[in-house]
């Protein structure tokens, strides 16, 4: 179900079709770049759990300095609208692939810096500003990321496969968390717990290196997407006669789209965060349980999610976006409670349990969405529309869900609160979900 407005361009004549080999090519790409920029902003999720706090933030208190690394975590998801907004006006008017090359970059630099920025113990005050500067870094690189990648595997997709070629793109985040606790997971074996807070928890990092590698193949590679380019004379000629802002268009008539989009999304990037971050941190932290098994457990569920995303994105391209989205928004409202009732047992089997069944929620909502989002806006506004709707969820849901986590487990002591937290952005989701539902009933 297409549920963009009417675009106010005129007509163009259409592009020559791109072959079968040229969309393989570009979907490959995106998911892989997708792919890469997850890894590297996951990485900093991980190491914020386990030593960030110790090396950067060094208080007299455990969660204190958590807390503080969780922040920092945080401020990366402040970050990403800026990247979103930034990319989505040049976007808009000059392509998706430039953006998406110059997104890569920045991430490659910042991953990277990160990974040789000295500690607090060496030159004080300096070290964690500088690593929230990089991790600001990353969040602009992230955001700028997002809608490049989606747009160039949607707008290359197939009549009729336009979900299950966003959800290629959306696979990257499981790749991502699964690549990253790979890495994490075989540094730990390789080094004690004395060498790895030294450097190995490094390593991880200066892999994200081969992201350079990934824009100059795009770069070379990749041509831009039929639809921008079918829009490019029309966006010529109207830019001739005014000045033509995307973000201006979308703040005067769609802003209330970008805000349900981000509404209906926010319970899903919050719960991914506290299972693959928060979960880490209060399961190793508070109730004990082994780093290592922790992370099998997280890779093993992330694993899933290969399967699941292209099967629910596939689906919603037969039976409608907005009815498999809203299945597992429901199912993440039912899911919260039993999800920590799991987790305090202490079982690494129930944790396991509880963190897959939360994770099959999170792909039946997660596989359709980059298709839903991207028919939410017509071309001419797609990239900057589509990007806001996502950060502004990946802000209010991912952003400050770890942190929030702390927060609420400290002041009430008990795990039942970060589940309200869960269920109160499902109950948004759900409003939201509906009133696009309404809208898109209307328009037909």
């Amino acid at each position: 179900m297409d549920t963009a407005p009417p675009s106010p361009l005129a007509a163009t004549a259409r592009t020559t079709a791109p072959t079968d080999q040229h969309r393989r090519r570009v979907a490959t790409a995106a998911t892989l770049a997708s792919a890469v920029e997850w890894y590297d902003y996951f990485v900093f999720g991980i190491a914020a759990a386990l030593v960030l706090g110790d090396l950067y933030f060094p208080t007299g208190s455990p969660s204190a300095g958590v807390l503080a690394a969780f922040a920092t975590f945080a401020v990366g998801f402040l970050a990403r609208p800026i990247g979103g907004i930034i990319a989505g006006q040049l976007g808009d008017k000059h392509g998706r692939k430039p953006m998406l090359v110059l997104a890569l970059t920045l991430m490659g630099l910042a991953t990277t810096g990160i990974g040789i920025l000295p500690t607090y113990e060496t030159i004080g005050i300096a070290a964690p500003l500088l690593l929230v500067l990089l991790r600001v870094m990353q969040g602009i690189a992230v955001g700028a990321q997002w809608g490049g990648a989606m747009l160039m595997a949607t707008e290359y997709a197939p009549e009729g496969k336009r979900g299950l070629y966003g959800s290629l793109v959306q696979l990257g985040v499981p790749i991502g968390v699964v690549t990253a606790n790979t890495v994490f997971l075989a540094t730990g074996a390789l080094t004690d717990d004395a060498t790895f807070a030294s450097w190995g928890w490094r390593v991880p990092f200066l892999v994200g290196l081969l992201v350079l590698a990934l824009a100059w193949y795009i770069h070379a590679r990749v041509e831009e997407t039929p639809e921008f380019r079918e829009a490019e004379q029309a966006l010529a000629e109207q830019e001739k006669n005014e000045s033509r802002s995307p973000l201006r268009t979308i703040l005067r008539t769609h802003l209330g789209t970008v805000f349900l989009a981000g509404g209906s999304f926010a319970v899903n990037t919050a719960t991914f965060y506290i299972i693959i971050t928060g979960v880490l941190d209060y399961s190793t932290r508070e109730l004990g349980m082994e780093r290592e098994s922790v992370l099998t457990v997280s890779l093993c569920v992330s694993l899933t999610q290969l399967a699941l995303i292209p099967a629910a994105a596939a689906l919603s391209d037969r039976i409608g976006r907005l009815r498999i989205y809203a299945a597992g928004a429901v199912g993440l409202l039912v899911w919260a409670v039993p999800l920590f009732l799991l987790i305090d047992t202490k079982s690494l089997l129930w944790l396991a349990v509880g963190t897959f069944v939360t994770s099959c929620f999170l792909s039946i909502m997660y596989g359709p969405q980059a298709a839903l989002f991207a028919e939410l806006f017509t071309a001419e506004m797609r990239y900057t529309g589509a990007s806001l709707g996502y950060q502004i969820a990946a802000v209010f849901g991912g952003g400050l869900a770890p942190f929030m986590m702390v927060l609420l487990l400290e002041a009430t002591g008990t795990s039942m609160a970060v589940s309200g937290y869960i269920i109160g952005l499902a109950v948004i989701a759900l409003m939201s979900i509906r009133i696009l539902a309404k809208r898109a009933a209307a328009r037909e």
